[in-house]
């Protein structure tokens, strides 16, 4: 710390040229003895070989710079584009092409501090005259306000000193060590490097203005060394009054610099300084154990500030987590509204918002906020305009976000406008906004999205508002809202009734009537409401004949509205009714066929013992093996309530069975399981108990697999899995555990493939006691951090898709989508760390082509999922059919009858009636048919073989 280190510095810029000069000589020495044509040895002949090694590599470095120019030219906002093309640039020297690109990339995103110190030492090392020099500075400007950062700040301060032998050069450097101070100075953890670096500063100058030893100084030289001290000591106060680390040092430091003894009040200062950063020290630890991104840690600290109600050290927190978080729009938001309200620092808050929008811009409220904020700084209009329309070309992602930034813009054009005046600039200004706004949303916004974004027409209804309200234009607010009913909203009693308020606030009695008369035709949402509305208007300011034509209107038009109701109610009745007699018969159907099936096996030689004389035997027999196969609705009462108590779970439906074929007559004769106890479940340990299903009918031992499968989650009671009356694993069991928590991690094991299939764990819950229960475990509103992709091939593995997709960022998981068997549906769900690594995936994988097939990529918006409650009317029977009559799986179209068509009765409704084509008539249908004959194989085979 001397003037030796001044000096250093000062001659850093002319060493680091001689040693550059240096190099460059040793390698002209250097050329002729690697030169082809001096003769040189077989080690030449090796350094031709590698230097041909090079001209290849340097062949493909230029062929892959001219395809990410090329791309970018294709897609400029490519931001992992941009960071390869200015890699592979630096490391061919291309110094021309890199600045460029760099420049270009600055211009779309703001710059990380690598990339800033990358590009801030490139153009040292070349700044040699003043006016490069004075680029560099511009550029130092740039850096620091992307984001707040100690390292960007230091190497401005000491690049600073180089210049100090021109004019006002301390003075300069000064300037740029205060503005750091102010920016970082209070950095806990960085801080103090800058804090000393000002020191040094400020030291070097003092030793090179001491005396020479022996010599008396003049009154100008101890003035100024005077002066040169009290700027030292001011440093020293002002940061040991500042929580930092490391502080102790600093303040031994200056006790052995100084040569009075430390003020009192500094003293004060330092010790209370010292407990702030005792404060401090739990949430910089916990930063620096965090792993990325640190939002909570962040959230925390940031709290813990504004508590504490620092302006300067909550600005700064903020810059911290930002700088770390540069993507988060929430962290932005929250930021901004604290500068907004709190400091209101026009050239603080405009730079905190305009670098919001350029790192989030597809996050239109960041926009919003950002015209607020300056058109409260009073900012040009013009420049409000222009950072408008970049708002418009920023990409957001849903149609409504388009209608929220145009309403901002028109309302701010709106506040522009002198309404006392009958026509001016900002008038005609604010009136072709609308219009724009209007064609906007037609033209633009629906060719993307395949809609307005705006069905109800607010911009238009505010347009028409503004024109009467303000403008007293009635004749154009109405022009506005016939355009609006033209567009799908006449059938809207409330679209109605705020035209007829606006009409009544400003317009005249005979377009209110004239309005309603309208209503009471068109509505068919609350026609109820508008006929009252009229009404009350006639009764107060209509004639005779008003009242009589009004209450004639409403009197038809309820009548109608009622009358349709009631054919709505009929036809809905009607079919409900038609559906219970297709159920009747359906039930009938399969009653029939089981005993025509147990009728043939007793011909065909079954081995089981029956009393064929004793037919009440027989028949409660029957009525044994009949609740395995029933479905609810099926059977009396009692054997209803039991079926649901044994094999109804979160799906409230039963598992499959295997077909009953006759060749496996004797394997299942001697596994069959009469005498299995039911499954009972005791409704009041729902708590501690699960749902497993979608398991495999051919597990052996369940109650061993499962048990070794769920131990992981805690200890286990009980594995009550549920059984066919024929021994058969039906696919499904009750898991219940000793403890509530262990169940609710066991709902962790859902979806996990077992034996090949997905396993589904959900809570155990009756569905009959609470039938709007529902579970699904994934999203189904938009998620801009998660991708959607249709189209993938089958053999697609989990492996091959994330090395596509993290080549666009930081994939956080991927989920194949697959059918209860386990197979691939060729549809996947990829989610990124953030919405923008997401939002450019989508550019660059939609339309890929992955194994042969050309995928699709989407941002993660699953439609929503409408399940009408009751039929509609007109649809195809086979769609009004509840699920449950055909089970767990449903009537699949591959279950082939075997009987030759030339045996199939045509009469029989029933047949037709299982695969949901009811053609006949509820009356006639209800007739049962006549049991047909039962016929032997030997039968089958006489009938095939006849000629």
């Amino acid at each position: 710390r001397s003037a030796a280190w001044l000096r250093r510095e000062l001659h850093k810029m002319a060493a680091a040229g001689a040693e550059a000069a240096a190099v460059a000589a040793e390698e002209e020495k250097r050329l002729p003895e690697g030169d082809p044509e001096s003769g040189g040895d077989s080690e030449d002949e090796g350094d031709s070989d590698s230097s041909g090694d090079g001209e290849d590599e340097e062949k493909e470095n230029e062929a892959e710079i001219q395809r990410l120019e090329e791309q970018l030219s294709i897609n400029a906002f490519d931001y992992n584009c941009h960071l390869d093309l200015i890699k592979l640039l630096r490391q061919e020297g291309e110094l021309v092409k890199l600045r460029r690109a760099r420049q270009k990339m600055s211009e779309l995103f703001p710059l990380t501090e690598e990339i800033w110190l990358d590009w801030l030492k490139d153009e040292i090392k070349m700044a040699s005259e003043s006016s490069e020099r004075e680029k560099v500075y511009e550029l130092f400007e740039r850096a620091v306000k992307d984001y707040i950062c100690p390292e960007i700040w230091l190497e401005y301060a000491q690049y600073s000193i180089g210049g100090i032998g021109q004019e006002g050069g301390i003075e300069k450097v000064r300037s740029i060590f205060e503005r750091a101070l102010t920016a970082v100075g209070l950095h806990v953890t960085k801080g103090t490097a800058l804090w000393e670096a000002y020191r040094e500063f400020e030291n070097a100058i003092l030793e090179t203005a001491q005396p020479a030893p022996g010599s008396i100084p003049s009154p100008e030289q101890q003035q100024m060394l005077c002066s040169q001290l009290e700027k030292i000591h001011t440093l020293f106060r002002r940061q040991l009054g500042i929580p930092l680390l490391d502080m102790e040092a600093s303040y031994a430091e200056y006790e052995e610099w100084s040569e009075d003894p430390i003020p009192e009040t500094t003293v004060k200062n330092y010790k209370k300084a010292l407990q702030q950063l005792e404060k401090c020290k739990p949430y910089e630890e916990a930063l620096l154990g965090a792993e990325t991104p640190k939002l909570a840690e962040y959230q925390a600290y940031i709290d813990f500030e504004m508590k504490a109600g620092d302006p300067a050290r909550i600005q700064l927190i903020y810059e911290r987590a930002l700088a770390e978080n540069c993507l988060v729009p929430d962290l932005w938001a929250r930021y901004n509204q604290y500068l907004d309200r709190q400091l209101k620092v026009k050239e603080l808050v405009l730079s905190a918002h305009d670098r919001a929008v350029r790192n989030c811009p597809w996050t239109v409220g960041l926009w919003i906020r950002y015209l607020l904020a300056m058109e409260r700084h009073r900012v040009d209009h013009g420049i409000i305009s222009e950072m408008f329309e970049k708002a418009l070309n920023a990409g957001f992602i849903q149609a409504t976000d388009y209608v929220e930034i145009w309403q901002a813009y028109l309302d701010y054009l709106r506040r522009r406008v002198d309404f006392t005046q009958d026509s001016s600039k900002e008038l005609e200004e604010l009136r072709s906004a609308f219009a724009r706004a209007v064609e906007y949303l037609k033209q633009e916004v629906e060719e993307r999205f395949s809609e307005s974004g705006d069905p109800s027409c607010t911009i238009m209804q505010n347009w028409a508002r503004v024109e009467a309200r303000l403008c007293n234009n009635m004749q154009k607010a109405r022009e506005l809202w016939d355009n609006i009913m033209t567009k799908g909203n006449a059938k809207y009693a409330n679209m109605w009734l705020e035209y007829y308020n606006l009409e009544r606030a400003h317009g005249d009695t005979q377009h209110c009537r004239k309005a309603l008369h309208r209503a009471v035709q068109c509505t068919s949402d609350y026609p109820e409401h508008v006929c009252e509305v009229l009404l009350t208007l006639e009764r107060i300011e209509g004639t005779l004949e008003d009242w009589d034509a009004a209450v004639q209107k409403t009197e038809n038009r309820l009548a109608r509205v009622n009358e349709q109701r009631a054919k709505a109610a009929e036809k809905e009745a009607a079919l409900a009714k038609q559906e219970e007699e297709k159920a009747e018969q359906r039930k009938q159907a399969r009653a029939e066929k089981k005993a025509s099936k147990k009728a043939k096996k007793n011909r065909i030689g079954d081995k089981r013992k029956a009393d064929d004389d004793d037919e009440g035997e027989w028949g409660q027999e029957e009525e044994a093996e009949q609740p395995s196969k029933r479905h609810k609705g099926d059977g009396d009462g009692i054997h209803l309530e039991e079926d649901m108590e044994v094999e109804t779970g979160l799906f409230g439906r039963s598992g499959p069975e295997k077909p009953d074929y006759p060749g496996n007559q004797k394997e299942k004769a001697s596994t069959s399981r009469k005498d299995i106890p039911k499954v009972l479940h005791d409704s009041s340990k729902d708590n501690v108990t699960v749902f497993v299903s979608n398991l495999s009918y051919t597990m052996a031992d369940p109650e061993v697999k499962l048990k070794e499968l769920f131990e992981s989650c805690g200890e286990v009671a009980e594995i009550r899995p549920v059984f066919s009356n024929k021994g058969t694993f039906r696919g499904y069991c009750y898991v219940e555990f000793k403890e509530e928590k262990s169940a609710l991690q066991a709902l962790g094991l859902d979806r996990k493939v077992v034996e090949g299939r997905p396993m589904f764990v959900s809570p155990c819950v009756d569905k009959n006691k609470n039938p709007d229960f529902k579970v699904f475990r994934y999203s189904t509103t938009l998620e801009k951090h998660k991708l959607f992709i249709s189209g993938l091939p089958f053999s697609c593995t989990k492996e091959e898709l994330e090395d596509v997709c993290k080549a666009h960022g930081n994939v956080k998981d991927i989920r194949l989508v697959t059918n209860r068997a386990g197979k691939p549906k060729g549809l996947a769900y990829v989610e990124y760390e953030n919405e923008a690594q997401a939002s450019q995936a989508v550019l660059k994988m939609d339309g890929l082509t992955v194994k042969e097939h050309v995928i699709k990529v989407a941002i993660s918006n699953p439609p929503l999922r409408k399940v009408p409650d009751k039929p509609e009317p007109g649809r195809a029977s086979q769609f009004a059919v509840p699920r449950q009559v055909y089970g767990a799986r449903g009537k699949g179209r591959t279950q082939l009858s075997m009987m030759p068509r030339a045996l199939q009765r045509q009469s029989n409704p029933v047949a037709k009636a299982e695969n949901g084509m009811v053609q006949n008539s509820p009356a006639t249908s209800s007739v049962p048919s006549e049991e047909p004959k039962k016929m032997s194989n030997a039968d089958f085979a006489k009938m095939l073989l006849k000629k």
